[in-house]
């Protein structure tokens, strides 16, 4: 089973201080598009992510947090990452999240709530774990850090696949 090791592990709401040279998130604009079916994150509710991969300025977009997961723990993906992204949902409007983008290894998770991002069920980020807790309180779920998400929470049958 694949595993997040190659980005890191650092529990939410800490900075890992093991970049020296830390990349800036890019932000979406109107046009920006998911780069595995093409939709505009613009158009669409919940958390959106980013990868910069080695030798590339610009990242690949995802329109929804389990998209960069189900990339990141592919056996397939064998790009060397530089730094991955995912916005802050206990800062960004689920209905139309911008900015508040945080390293993807440092956040917290919640899979399985009741709320929905662009592809149906998704993964909530949060860069603290209060702001997670107080998101299941009200749309239920299950709190998870970085390295516990596991290839099989992140099945893009209902959702890419299919588009």
């Amino acid at each position: 089973m694949a595993t997040l090791a190659g980005l890191g592990l650092a529990a939410c709401g800490k900075s890992a201080e093991d970049s020296q040279q830390a990349l800036v998130p890019a932000e979406i604009d109107p046009r920006s598009t998911c780069d595995l079916d093409g939709m505009l994150l613009a158009d669409y509710p919940g958390p959106k992510a980013q990868i910069f991969y080695e030798g590339k300025e610009s990242p690949t977009f995802f329109c929804d947090t389990v998209e960069m997961f189900h990339t990141l723990l592919s056996p397939e993906q064998v790009k060397a990452v530089s730094a991955a992204y995912v916005q802050d949902m206990g800062k960004a409007d689920w209905d139309q999240p911008r900015g508040n983008w945080i390293p993807a290894k440092e956040g917290c998770y919640v899979l399985g709530s009741k709320r929905h991002g662009s592809m149906g069920p998704t993964i909530a980020s949060f860069a603290q774990e209060a702001d997670a807790k107080k998101f299941i309180g009200q749309w239920g779920g299950k709190f998870l850090r970085y390295a516990e998400i596991k290839s099989d929470m992140v099945d893009l049958s209902g959702g890419a696949l299919h588009d």
